[in-house]
Formats: C-alpha cells, structure tokens, sequence
C-alpha cells in the first residue's frame, strides 16, 4: 500500500509562485508514475502533469505548460510541482496520484491507483 501526502499549497498573489509536494511512502515509488490533477469548485478534475518513472518524460496539460514544472526525486520518495506566473484560475485543490498502470496513459485518472487528500491553492487577482 502507498500512501501520498501532498504540501506547500497557500494563497498567493496572481504572478506568484508556489512549490507543491507529494511525499510517497512504500519501497516501489520509483516504479509509478506520478501526476498532479486539480478539481476547481464546481468543475470536474482535470489532469495537470505527469511523470514517467525514470523522470526523464513529463507531460503537461496546455493550460499550465511552459508555467509549470513536475519534477521527481526517487531517492526521497517525493514528487514535486513547481507552479510560476500563477493566475486566478489555477485556483482549485491540487491532488498528488501514483500508479503502475497509468504509466500507458498518464493523463487519465482511472488509472492511478494511489492519490493524496489534496492540498488547496489559491491565487488572488
């Protein structure tokens, strides 16, 4: 079992930024792939961005590409969104997910076995 535990949300000021952290526990992290996906209120979870299990591919979503950078460091078990030039509608709760099988298809929830209890952002115009 993996247990994910998400940080380093807050309110900050359009423009801003903020680093998001996952925290994974369990021996076999390196194997997952990992994501952020956001749920802004009243709006269906949207995929963010992922990474492949080496780190060395990443995908984003085109509203945060070029803004955002999803990072890994498989020795500390931890996943990490580094969010910059933060706008109003990035505001939504952010949610850390792992998994083997969404190594084929990164972008789609169900395939993500393991997801964290959410961290909030919320950037200020």
């Amino acid at each position: 079992q993996v247990q994910l535990v998400e940080s380093g949300g807050g309110l900050v000021q359009a423009g801003g930024s903020l680093r998001l952290s996952c925290a994974a526990s369990g021996r076999t992290f390196s194997s997952y792939a990992m994501a952020w996906f956001r749920q802004a209120p009243g709006k269906e979870r949207e995929f963010v961005a992922a990474i492949r299990r080496s780190g060395g591919s990443t995908h984003y979503s085109d509203s945060v590409k070029d803004r955002f950078t999803i990072s890994r460091d498989n020795a500390k078990n931890t996943v990490y969104l580094q969010m910059n030039s933060l706008k109003p509608e990035d505001t939504a709760v952010y949610y850390c997910a792992g998994g083997l099988r969404a190594i084929v298809a990164v972008t789609v929830a169900s395939l993500y076995d393991y997801w964290g209890q959410g961290t909030q952002v919320t950037v200020s115009s």
